[in-house]
């Protein structure tokens, strides 16, 4: 089983050179057999946690190692399931919250200088989130400790994408032939951007990008879909992309990178009782989370809503993730 995820090869590399890299940058580094190792990995994690004996072997695995996460902008799930992840396996978290305003980034200095001084402290893993798109594969061209990408401005999330699969697949049994909907804050949203990358590597999907106009997916991933030949279609009809829905990803409105959200049209676009009626009984209901309004709470003893499953299922995926790269 291959145990470590690499950056693409660049086209002038050789093939062993390239397989020096092992940053988790982005979904596109992922083929399905990769995916399928991991998620069967992240189901034995989670039968390994819930067990109290081979969770005390478990804590044994990296005693010694360290993780560093290093947060320029807000998390909750991602930071914690991360730090929680490398506890289970008795490695040392060491966090920082809200870097961009109380790190050396208020006095101006580089991401890449940053890195370069968490490389002379002998970090084992450094999981970065920045407010900028790129800023980790700028990391990681400066550094030899392996980064994985937590969200970089309106870029990629990775990691999420590789939970949201998990979830699925756990459903479904399957990534192809599945119809998607996806809704909300197109445009701003990583996490929607991640997902329909990695669901355009398989077969038979459809997705229905669900948004107003000044919101909707990005012409970059629309160029992706129409080279793998991934079906889409773009509506600001909510209950005509959730009548034959198996999967609805719905996502928040990103206020954080609007200079100014209140000018946008309101309403229309949430997951409620009546949409509930419209949705297939087989299907399920996904967020990233943190949700605003955008999902009415009453849904959540829906057995169709699997948003807090979700987020629980990245604890189990970044524990795969983690011991794939130190492994």
């Amino acid at each position: 089983m291959a145990k470590v995820f690499y950056n693409l090869p660049m086209k002038h590399m050789g093939e062993e050179e390239s397989r020096v890299m092992h940053h988790v940058l982005s979904v596109e580094q992922f083929d399905s057999a990769q995916l399928e190792e991991l998620f069967i990995e992240a189901d034995q994690f989670r039968d390994q946690v819930a067990d109290p004996e081979q969770r005390r072997d478990l804590a044994s695995r990296y005693v010694g190692r360290q993780l560093c996460s290093l947060f320029y902008e807000p998390s909750t799930r991602t930071r914690l399931s991360f730090e929680k992840a490398a506890a289970n396996f008795g490695m040392i978290p060491i966090s920082t919250e809200n870097a961009r305003e109380f790190s050396s980034a208020s006095k101006g200095e580089t991401i890449e200088d940053t890195v370069k001084v968490l490389n002379e402290y002998g970090f084992d893993i450094i999981v970065l989130r920045h407010h900028e798109t790129g800023a980790t594969s700028q990391a990681a061209s400066v550094s030899e400790t392996p980064i994985i990408n937590a969200g970089d401005g309106k870029g990629e999330h990775p990691t999420q994408a590789l939970l949201d699969a998990h979830t699925i697949f756990r459903k479904f049994g399957r990534l192809d032939n599945l119809r998607v909907a996806i809704g909300g804050d197109l445009a701003n949203g990583r996490t929607a951007r991640s997902l329909a990358q990695l669901l355009s590597h398989y077969k038979g999907n459809h997705l229905s990008f669900v948004s107003i106009p000044e919101l909707q997916i990005g012409e970059d991933i629309k160029v992706k879909l129409r080279e793998s030949g991934t079906g889409f279609e773009e509506t600001a009809d909510m209950y005509d992309a959730l009548r034959d829905a198996d999967v609805v990803y719905w996502t928040r409105l990103q206020r954080e990178r609007l200079e100014n959200p209140d000018a946008l049209p309101k309403g229309g676009f949430t997951i409620d009782a009546l949409a509930l009626e419209v949705l297939p009984q087989d299907a399920i209901i996904m967020h990233p989370l943190p949700r605003v309004d955008e999902i009415d709470p009453q849904v959540d003893s829906d057995p169709r809503a699997q948003y807090f499953p979700q987020a629980g299922n990245g604890l189990y995926v970044r524990m795969a993730l983690i011991d794939q790269i130190l492994n």
